[in-house]
């Protein structure tokens, strides 16, 4: 929002310079982006009035004037196409210093002398204008101090408001603020209502009223086309950013930044019937003010007349209608539209205007009738004409409510830790604009006016107290609370200890995407239906993750493709489970590997891994919470996994996480040189451990036996240390697998398992007896639970 520091003063006149109004404004929450002036810094410039302006005689493209700065005469040779007797511009005296520090002397030019210069625009830093002399009003009085005149000692002042504040897109919101910070009135914009001269009206009929639920038109016929904007609006909306165009749509351009009410105004000899506002047909054609055609969407509101559309509502005109310098009868437009009737409408079609920013963010929707009757006073007083009676379509019911608010003078004190009297709280809030109505002991409810949209609730109120109380007045507490250390259980497994430790195993952590492609999804994981985003980034990222393991293949695809041979990767991440209970939020570990065994090295091998490298891993990281006899793995088949090479992990019971190489189908499909394993456990079940116990070391010596069995090739290991385990006595301190034999002397579907057991005894040296007692009670219950027998 830009804006001269003039335009505001003529509303409000706080005693304080440029910049303690920029400081104050900041600091309550209008933040200033910058302060410039409106002119560049010039002097000894003033109004001249061209008497003559003669060709050259050696030069077709200058003129010699005569110019009078009401005084005196000067002789000046200027090149500008529009220098003619009897306009009045700017003019610079010999001795005169323009921007950039540039002295005006007598020259000569083409054999003629020039006592000064006559100025553009450009050169007096006011615009980029060059196109020739800068015009001044016909009444400027001749002789007049250019900077007095047009009142250059001004500063443009830009304010990046918050979407928040769509009231202080304004001089009069801008305005009202710099008052209820100082104390000081505002002035009030003239609006008083013009009595119509003719009876002339269009109907206006809301077809879509949720959209816009009020609409004020005026017929305005005779006016004068061919005038000129006077100087003084020129220059407001110049210092506002807002080029000039025609009158009238200079004062639409003018009430908007006034006032804050977009408004439009018809040609409305262009119009067919009486007006509409209704949604626009789907493919519906409309050429805009800029000249682009658009095809409209269903859900865009449009006012119409009975043929076609003629706007798009609250966003920009139609050029077939629009005023043109031939134009002699208006339709002027003042409607109020619903923010959500608004917003996001423009960037669909790739546009932002004045209009939309106002409206989508919310406009006074009780200022409709003050702005018509303000803008038609003003063209009655530019460009003349005769103004019919206002005509207004309101639909109650959808128009918004007066919000009322409850507020707490304790829930003040609480929030700004600062006891304010509640005469001052009152004060502040009726400077705003806001009504109480005391509801109790230190109770208001508080009536929000019209213009504040984004006042709702009661903490809405306390940050308009502190905002205008000032926040730098507000005192700095250090808060006060009992802070009590919460006791951390040795037993859980802290996830900087299981990224550590995975990361001493040669892992590398990944981040990503917790939104995946819906195929690849299914490819993972064909037990649940992933969630749907409702508005996905892109294709590739349309479902929420039920598996870590997409994320970390596709992250495998990328090292790999990229010349990366040896890759280990881990993710600590959510994955999103629909379940009975609605959508599961787990916290999981996964990880993934491929390669070689060991990283290429001169004493290296160039084995790759296996099953059983990343089974090791896993067995390790269960390790970390001194409980990795709980777990178990058992053979179990999955979709992304191979079915030769897939296992559950199970604690308890109950699965907690899968094992095993993935799918070759799968890895040919994602381009994956294998092979490729995977595994994803449950993160609780790794971090809930166990406290470590000390168990004194024995000084006496253990007594091993090594047994060989032959048993189905079914069975697996697992299955048989459970058993040796039960029946191997308190004593039994380890129990090794060192031989895995199949074929020469064994009968198929058999296997040879060669098993150490290790005993010792914390007190004492265990007796032959007693180990031969507790091997042969081992031999018996593989036999008979296991169909095992001692190998020869």
């Amino acid at each position: 929002m830009k804006f001269s520091e003039h335009w505001l003063r003529e509303l409000v006149q706080p005693e304080i310079d440029t910049q303690t109004l920029v400081d104050q404004l900041s600091l309550s929450g209008l933040e200033v982006d910058d302060v410039e002036p409106v002119a560049g810094q010039f002097s000894g410039v003033v109004v001249g009035e061209i008497i003559s302006a003669e060709q050259h005689p050696d030069a077709d493209k200058l003129r010699v004037c005569q110019v009078s700065d009401g005084s005196e005469e000067f002789q000046i040779v200027c090149g500008a196409p529009n220098a003619r007797a009897g306009i009045r511009v700017p003019f610079a005296k010999v001795g005169a210093v323009l921007p950039g520090d540039f002295k005006i002397k007598k020259a000569k030019l083409r054999q003629v002398e020039s006592f000064g210069m006559l100025c553009a625009e450009d050169e007096l830093g006011l615009s980029d204008d060059h196109g020739g002399l800068m015009e001044l009003a016909a009444d400027a009085p001749v002789g007049a101090d250019i900077r007095e005149y047009l009142k250059l000692n001004d500063q443009i002042i830009d304010v990046d408001l918050t979407p928040n504040r769509g009231d202080c897109l304004s001089l009069v919101g801008m305005a009202r603020e710099v008052g209820v910070l100082n104390k000081v009135p505002v002035a009030e914009v003239d609006c008083a209502a013009v009595a119509p001269q003719i009876d002339d009206q269009v109907e206006a009929t809301l077809v879509a009223a949720n959209g816009c639920p009020r609409y004020l038109a005026r017929v305005i016929r005779n006016i004068n086309p061919g005038v000129e904007t006077p100087l003084w609006m020129q220059e407001k909306l110049r210092r506002s950013g807002v080029r000039t165009i025609d009158p009238v749509v200079d004062v639409t351009n003018y009430v908007l930044l006034e006032l804050g009410q977009p408004m439009h105004a018809f040609d409305l000899n262009k119009l067919e019937g009486g007006i509409q506002v209704r949604m626009a047909e789907q493919g519906e054609a409309l050429t805009l003010l800029d000249g682009q055609e658009i095809k409209l969407n269903a859900d865009t509101l449009v006012i119409a007349d009975q043929a076609k559309a003629v706007a798009m509502a609250g966003i920009m005109g139609g050029e077939p209608t629009s005023v043109t310098s031939e134009t002699t009868d208006i339709l002027l437009e003042s409607a109020f539209f619903a923010p959500l009737a608004i917003a996001g409408r423009a960037r669909s079609y790739g546009l932002h205007t004045d209009s939309s920013h106002r409206f989508e963010r919310g406009v006074d929707w009780q200022q409709q009738r003050r702005a018509i009757e303000r803008a038609t006073a003003l063209l009655l007083d530019i460009v003349g004409g005769e103004a019919g009676p206002v005509t207004e379509a309101v639909s109650e019911t959808d128009l918004p409510e007066v919000a009322q608010v409850p507020l707490r003078h304790d829930r003040v004190t609480s929030m700004l830790a600062l006891e304010i009297p509640a005469e001052e709280i009152v004060e502040i809030l009726t400077r705003l604009g806001l009504s109480l109505e005391v509801s109790g002991d230190r109770q208001w409810l508080v009536s929000v006016p019209s213009y504040r949209f984004d006042i709702s609730l009661e903490v809405d109120l306390i940050e308009e107290i502190a905002r205008v109380y000032g926040y730098n007045n507000l005192p700095s507490r250090t808060p006060l609370a009992e802070l009590p250390i919460a006791p951390k259980s040795e037993a859980l497994v802290l996830q900087g200890r299981i990224r550590s430790h995975l990361i001493s195993l040669g892992y590398q952590e990944a981040i990503t995407y917790s939104f995946i492609e819906k195929g690849l999804s299914a490819q993972f994981d064909d037990q649940h239906e992933p969630m749907a985003l409702a508005n996905p980034i892109s294709a590739e990222m349309a479902v929420m993750r039920t598996t870590l393991w997409p994320g970390l293949a596709k992250a495998l695809q990328y090292n790999q493709h990229r010349q990366q041979p040896r890759v280990r990767l881990f993710e600590i991440g959510q994955r999103f489970v629909p379940g009975d209970e609605g959508l599961q939020q787990q916290n999981v570990v996964a990880g993934i590997i491929c390669g070689s065994r060991q990283p290429e090295g001169w004493n290296g091998g160039s084995d790759k891994v296996d099953f059983f490298d990343l089974k090791g891993d896993v067995e390790s990281l269960l390790g970390l919470g001194s409980c990795a006899d709980q777990f178990s793995f058992a053979a179990e088949p999955h979709v992304a996994l191979h079915p030769g090479q897939s296992a559950s992990i199970q604690r308890g019971g109950k699965t907690v996480g899968r094992i095993g190489a993935l799918h070759p189908s799968l890895q040919k499909s994602l381009d994956l040189t294998g092979p490729v394993f995977l595994f994803e456990i449950e993160l609780d079940a790794v971090i809930e451990g166990q406290v470590s116990r000390f168990s004194e070391l024995s000084k006496f010596p253990e007594s091993r036996r090594d047994l060989a069995v032959l048993m189905n090739v079914e069975t697996h290991f697992a299955q048989l240390r459970e058993v040796v385990v039960a029946e191997a006595g308190e004593h039994l301190k380890q129990v090794t697998l060192f031989d895995v034999y199949q074929g020469q002397g064994i009968e198929p579907g058999r296997k040879s398992l060669a098993l150490g057991l290790t005993w010792q005894h914390p007190s004492r040296t265990l007796t032959d007896e007693e180990i031969n007692s507790a091997v042969s009670a081992v031999v018996s219950a593989l036999g008979t639970k296991l169909g095992a027998i001692l190998r020869d």
